[in-house]
């Protein structure tokens, strides 16, 4: 029996939000070593490894009729999207760490919403608004005590700005290859976007003033196994299920499950590194879990 399009979408969106959080840990680890702009590159090219394979495997009879325009479109979107996004999130990761950057991490649904309702003439119904009112109380419970207060006013300043800058940005490459999508297959955007940041990455990696050293983190052996590892959750397996559930459903439905990663990745700090789950914590869930509900079946 064939699967309901937005069902599919949302069970997509849902599992990109788990593989997104172990994948955030994971960056979070890596990023203890490797410089933003080469994790960045690092995970881009890693996936590009994985990606030319499998669209020769599954979408190789799809290739034929994509317009030019759409190369540029998904050229442009993976320079906004993904060198710029990325970079950025990596900074504010380093600076703030998982708890404070959840805080900022609660400006996505509302960014592709707004700009799904005003780009894409998008609507969301009462009961996705009351989901998305839950899964923001939920990311509001869950990190209610940041661990990291001990963080210097300015460290919280500048890294707060890089987050809303990331998330700014990760919208509106959305939003500009969402129509794409509509038409394209899933593999394929995904892949022009990364090459459209790979693109922009290494003139940025050329003339930055520290290549040299960005490039020995790139490639250094303490914490390989954390790059390697997220590289391949975060830019291969969590790529493709945003983007497909991008195409399948609405930008604002799949953006508004997508923030549950925030939600999850409280849950593995919990199991893997052993942070302590606070009633707070327990609360954001069961609300985050409420949310997703309203807005699967809103």
């Amino acid at each position: 029996m064939a699967i309901n399009a937005d069902i599919l979408g949302e069970l997509l969106s849902l599992l990109c939000a788990v593989a997104w959080a172990v994948a955030v840990v994971l960056f979070r680890k890596s990023g203890e070593t490797v410089h933003p702009i080469g994790l960045n590159l690092y995970k881009s090219l890693l996936a590009t490894l994985f990606l030319v394979p499998s669209i020769l495997i599954f979408e190789r009879d799809m290739l034929g009729n994509i317009a030019a325009v759409d190369y540029v479109i998904c050229f442009i979107s993976g320079v906004v999207g993904i060198a710029v996004s990325d970079t950025l999130f990596f900074k504010s990761l380093n600076r703030l760490g998982a708890g404070l950057s959840s805080i900022v991490m609660c400006l996505y649904s509302p960014f592709i919403i707004i700009l799904s309702m005003f780009w894409l003439s998008e609507s969301i119904s009462f009961r996705q608004w009351l989901g998305t009112l839950l899964i923001v109380s939920a990311v509001a419970s869950a990190v209610s005590k940041p661990t990291d207060s001990d963080l210097d006013t300015r460290s919280v300043m500048i890294g707060l700005l890089w987050g809303v800058g990331y998330l700014f940005t990760n919208a509106i490459g959305v939003v500009l290859v969402k129509p794409v999508l509509d038409r394209s297959p899933v593999m394929w955007v995904t892949q022009m976007r990364i090459v459209g940041g790979i693109i922009c990455l290494l003139p940025m990696l050329y003339w930055h003033p520290h290549r040299r050293e960005i490039v020995r983190t790139m490639f250094a052996k303490v914490g390989r196994v954390y790059t390697i590892t997220g590289s391949f959750i975060g830019s291969y397996v969590a790529m493709i299920l945003w983007m497909g559930g991008m195409k399948y459903t609405t930008a604002s439905v799949a953006a508004i499950l997508n923030q549950m990663s925030t939600i999850f990745i409280f849950i593995l700090a919990t199991v893997f590194l052993k942070e302590k789950m606070t009633t707070s914590r327990v609360v954001g869930v069961i609300l985050g879990v409420a949310g997703t509900i309203f807005v699967m079946f809103g």
